[in-house]
């Protein structure tokens, strides 16, 4: 067994799991299943994918995964691969049920993937996540070692389900260079540290508000709320403040060439203008 698969496993034992690659159509859509009871979309049974497409993902190639306990499937991942063919694979979905909250489930079935790339020769895997949850940003950034590549506002479009709401889709494309020291140190258990140092360009206020602070500084720090999806729920209006006011700061900075350099457990993304 190499290293990657070592870590793998080791995440997964301690997750209290079976990570495994999926293929067989009642699997598939036992993947839907989960997946659509995460997203909860206001059309029943409009799923983010169905079991007809993951059957022909897989079969041509592409990597589905389910996490079990005792055969019941706690978390599972979708991903297929991008442009130039074969070279990489773009992770689209990955979701871990309620019952699996708190576990590590989502950082088990993230090194299984690794590992099954790199059995494929593939050395790089893409996804994109919502800037604006906390909990994915330092996951992505922190725990899994990913690097920001690219802020895509609006990237979906209206989605129109219990995580997103209804307003715009922005997301951060990350980029995974499976072998590169920072990610083989994360797939040991060292996440990558970042001290949150450098000026506040975006804060909360007093009521929770955003704030925008222009600076010269060369490190800066823009911060989103401790939970971005109860503050949809509760204030719609507020929700969109917060993403008008991330893509103006954080879309700005790195169109400009500044570079996200982590993530702190605090909220705050820390950015360094000097990587221009």
């Amino acid at each position: 067994m190499n290293a990657p698969e070592q870590a793998a496993d080791t995440a997964a034992a301690a997750s209290g799991v079976t990570v495994r690659a999926l293929s067989e159509v009642p699997e598939l859509a036992a993947v839907c299943g989960l997946f659509e009871s995460i997203w909860q979309r206001e059309e029943p049974g409009a799923g983010p994918v169905t079991p007809e497409l993951l059957r022909a993902m897989v079969a041509s190639g592409n990597y589905v995964s389910g996490a079990f306990d005792n055969g019941e499937l706690l978390g599972a991942c979708f991903g297929f691969f991008g442009s130039p063919a074969k070279s990489a694979l773009h992770s689209h979905i990955a979701g871990v049920s309620s019952k699996g909250m708190g576990r590590g489930l989502g950082f088990a079935l993230k090194l299984h993937q690794r590992a099954w790339a790199l059995g494929q020769g593939v050395d790089s895997i893409s996804w994109t996540f919502d800037p604006l949850i906390r909990r994915n940003a330092y996951f992505n950034l922190t725990k899994l070692a990913a690097d920001p590549a690219v802020y895509l506002p609006n990237f979906y479009g209206k989605m129109r389900d219990t995580i997103n709401g209804t307003g715009d889709t922005d997301r951060l494309m990350v980029t995974w260079d499976l072998l590169s020291e920072p990610v083989r140190a994360a797939a040991s258990g060292e996440p990558r540290q970042v001290l949150p140092a450098g000026e506040a360009v975006l804060l909360a206020d007093a009521d929770g508000r955003p704030v925008l602070t222009p600076s010269d500084a060369p490190l800066v720090l823009a911060g989103v709320p401790a939970d971005i999806e109860a503050v949809r729920r509760a204030d719609p209006a507020l929700g969109s403040a917060w993403r008008v006011a991330l893509r103006e700061v954080l879309h700005g900075l790195m169109a400009d060439g500044a570079k996200v350099v982590g993530f702190d457990r605090a909220g705050w993304y820390v950015v360094s203008k000097e990587q221009s």
